[in-house]
């Protein structure tokens, strides 16, 4: 069984006959696809600013909206409103017939009897609910509402979105790097490194496809290299490696770490508490 809320009657609009009509109480308005509106060979829709709300919470923009359509049902001709939505068509259902509509009809639906009837003055039509949404079990689908919310409100709501994103953005704590401090530092623990003396280093004995090359005057600063090396190769790969000298450490404090200028990390301790085991 389908929505209990919607039930399907047939109607005619023009010289188009609508076998099932789905009559939705959960749709706020009258729909009909793109496709339909075109076979019923209207040329062009009325245009509007109404966002429709799925029962996904997604949005959808109709193409247009089609006025004072007459609705035949049975004897009975209403007139209604239709939004002109470009979307796919179930196999039976091409339009719906929302509350409009059925508030136009005079639509009364008595549960204990499982009746709807439509009035148009003194006259009435009696359709029966329960056989109405009776489907055989190859044509049950999901079951999908459509209400309306004007562009407008949607677009106050984006607004307020963006501001409270905005708001919070602000509020959160930035802390700026001191770009001329780190700078200097840097410049000057360069400068420091460059006038130093060279470390005095312990040389140990190498395997035969190992050797050593200097980087500074007098046999300081050494590295190892590759013994088989021509002399071409070796003089490029140690002017190379003097390029990136700042990199290469030859005692502990030579080895360099992330500035404290640049990051920290912060360890968070209960009151009374010691990072001292």
């Amino acid at each position: 069984m389908k929505d209990p809320r919607s039930f399907e009657i047939p109607c005619i609009i023009g010289d188009i006959t609508i076998e099932k009509a789905l009559c939705d109480l959960g749709a706020s308005i009258n729909l009909m696809s793109l496709n339909m509106m075109r076979r019923m060979r209207i040329e062009e829709a009325k245009p509007t600013r109404m966002a429709l709300q799925l029962a996904d919470r997604t949005f959808k923009f109709p193409h247009g909206v089609v006025e004072d359509l007459l609705v035949k049902v049975g004897e009975f001709i209403f007139p209604a409103d239709f939004v002109v939505l470009d979307m796919e068509e179930e196999v039976n259902t091409s339009i719906i017939l929302g509350r409009p509509f059925l508030a136009t009809a005079g639509a009364i639906i008595d549960v204990q009897k499982g009746e709807q009837v439509l009035r148009l003055h003194e006259e009435k039509m009696v359709f029966n609910i329960f056989k109405a949404m009776s489907y055989p079990k190859e044509a049950i689908g999901e079951c999908m509402m459509v209400d309306t919310i004007e562009q407008i409100v949607q677009g106050v709501l984006e607004e307020e979105q963006y501001e409270g994103s905005m708001e919070l953005e602000q509020q959160a704590p930035r802390e700026e790097l001191p770009q001329g401090t780190m700078e200097s530092s840097i410049m000057t623990n360069h400068k420091d490194n460059n006038e130093e003396k060279a470390p005095k280093l312990e040389l140990k004995t190498l395997p035969q496809s190992l050797k050593y090359a200097y980087l500074g005057d007098s046999s300081t600063y050494p590295v190892i290299i590759n013994s088989s090396l021509s002399k071409e190769q070796e003089e490029e790969l140690i002017q190379v490696l003097k390029q990136h000298k700042d990199a290469i450490g030859w005692t502990l404090t030579d080895l360099k770490g992330i500035s404290p200028l640049m990051c920290m990390h912060k360890i968070l301790l209960e009151e009374g508490e010691s990072n001292y085991e």
